[in-house]
């Protein structure tokens, strides 16, 4: 009991049952019935029997006579002192359990004040880190921008001959022509930079951008990244089942079904339910997921074609890849 009380708030002391209530005597009304029951069956007896010699079995019939109602009266008196005994034990139990009630009240309260503490400071957490989002995705933007210089240009124009004119148009380097992109930077382009200080992830987001193709995704990822942060749904935040790349190229192959739901391996309850809760109540959202699960499944087909598993497997770790995977399991791309 001891160890249960220290447990207990300061706030509100321990219930200790007050030691000035004490159970009400019954010995003393059961003695003076007893004595004057014995008092007046006695004299009764002696009144009647005076003058007779007692035998056995009107001697049997005095005892039971005279004790028989006393050992009533103490059964009596005994049941009494029980009942008298049940109803205090009930009374303390009431004021114990209005104690405890009272201490247990005050510890909720304490606990919801400290819980709402914590919520408001997860939220601050999740509203700078929506902030910084953000602030990269506008850097992501203006790195997407194409630079114009405006700075007046004067060439100075000199005679040349037509065999020289000639000979230097066709020895010019051909600026309109680009390389085509690496796989290396399509996945790192996919996942997005780390920070503003990720001079590499930068690099490669620019070159992605400047491919048609993989500027639609990346443009499309960055998009449903932006609306999935709105709830607080981050890709860092996911911990999805890693597939097999064999299961990815089944899927790029068309295969449909049980055999690859493995792909949509997120299992975050609260993301899926805020996602599929949008999904249903937001037409414009609706609209942005089916663009973005078309677009993905178009160039997984083209990427799959001549990527490596290491490639596939470093595709499917992507902030973009998890997006899909997220989406697709509450669109049911997977069943």
């Amino acid at each position: 009991m001891a160890d249960f009380n220290d447990s207990l708030p300061s706030a509100a002391p321990p219930f200790v049952p007050n030691p000035g209530v004490q159970e009400p005597s019954v010995a003393l009304p059961a003695v003076l019935t007893s004595g004057l029951w014995g008092i007046f069956s006695v004299t009764l007896v002696t009144l009647e029997l005076k003058d007779q010699a007692l035998v056995m079995p009107q001697f049997l019939i005095v005892v039971l006579f005279v004790l028989m109602p006393i050992g009533l009266i103490w059964i009596i008196a005994i049941l009494v002192r029980l009942l008298l005994h049940v109803r205090l034990e009930a009374k303390r139990l009431q004021a114990a359990f209005d104690s405890f009630h009272t201490v247990f009240s005050q510890s909720i309260r304490k606990n919801q004040d400290a819980s709402n503490l914590a919520v408001n400071k997860k939220l601050e957490e999740v509203a700078a880190a929506q902030r910084q989002l953000q602030t990269t995705l506008n850097e992501i933007r203006s790195a997407s921008l194409p630079t114009v210089d405006l700075t007046p240009k004067v060439a100075k124009i000199l005679p040349i001959k037509g065999s020289e004119q000639k000979s230097s148009l066709e020895l010019s380097p051909r600026t309109d022509i680009t390389a085509p992109l690496a796989r290396a930077d399509y996945v790192r382009a996919l996942n997005f930079p780390e920070n503003t200080r990720d001079k590499v992830g930068f690099a490669s987001l620019h070159r992605a951008l400047k491919d048609r193709k993989a500027a639609q995704l990346v443009r499309a990822a960055q998009d449903m990244l932006t609306l999935l942060s709105q709830d607080g749904v981050y890709m860092d935040d996911l911990r999805p089942d890693k597939a097999r790349p064999e299961l990815w190229r089944r899927f790029a192959t068309g295969e449909r079904g049980c055999a690859i739901a493995p792909l949509g391996g997120v299992h975050d309850r609260t993301a899926l339910a805020l996602v599929s809760k949008r999904l249903k109540k937001d037409p414009v959202f609706n609209d942005s997921v089916h663009h973005f699960l078309r677009l993905f499944d178009k160039t997984l087909v083209a990427f799959e074609s001549g990527a490596s598993d290491h490639e596939i497997a470093a595709l499917s770790d992507t902030r973009t890849a998890r997006a899909f995977m997220l989406l697709g399991r509450v669109a049911g791309t997977f069943d």
